[in-house]
């Protein structure tokens, strides 16, 4: 097995949204409407404008890793005084690739992203799969978010 990584290009944009399909399936999402024109729109604009990176774990032709960095900004607070955060996203890896470090390699690239964009925090949303990766990267748990459905 002879795993490389490399950064996503609208080249393989149709197989990174079906994987984040199947991630969104995986993680118990409700499916109600089509999301591949919207997902298809966001990366295409956010690739375009460097707000939206993702590294890829390939076998050979095959993705078999995926991860996901958004950027966004806000007003700084104390806690992030450049008021850019990074929004991790998209982190998945082919069952029969798994407990093999590609997560933590992914994670650690799109971090570095995030870091060279100049984010001084990334947030996620983690699976109960994924506690334990980000929790050993050094991940904290905030237990005020919340949010509210428009």
């Amino acid at each position: 097995m002879d795993i490389t990584y490399k950064k996503l290009t609208e080249k393989e944009l149709d197989t990174f949204i079906k994987m984040r399909i199947n991630q969104l399936r995986e993680e118990g999402a409700t499916e109600d409407i089509d999301l591949v024109p919207n997902l298809k729109d966001y990366y295409k604009r956010h690739m375009a404008d460097g707000t939206f990176v993702s590294w890829l774990a390939m076998d050979g032709d095959k993705i078999i890793g995926t991860s996901g960095m958004s950027f966004v900004e806000k007003a700084p607070y104390f806690g992030c005084p450049s008021g850019r955060i990074g929004l991790l996203s998209s982190m998945f890896t082919n069952p029969d690739y798994r407990r093999k470090g590609i997560a933590k390699e992914l994670l650690s690239r799109v971090i570095n992203e995030a870091k060279e964009f100049g984010c001084g925090t990334v947030q996620i949303t983690a699976s109960d799969m994924g506690v334990k990766l980000y929790t050993d990267f050094g991940f904290k748990h905030n237990d005020n978010f919340m949010y509210y459905k428009l």
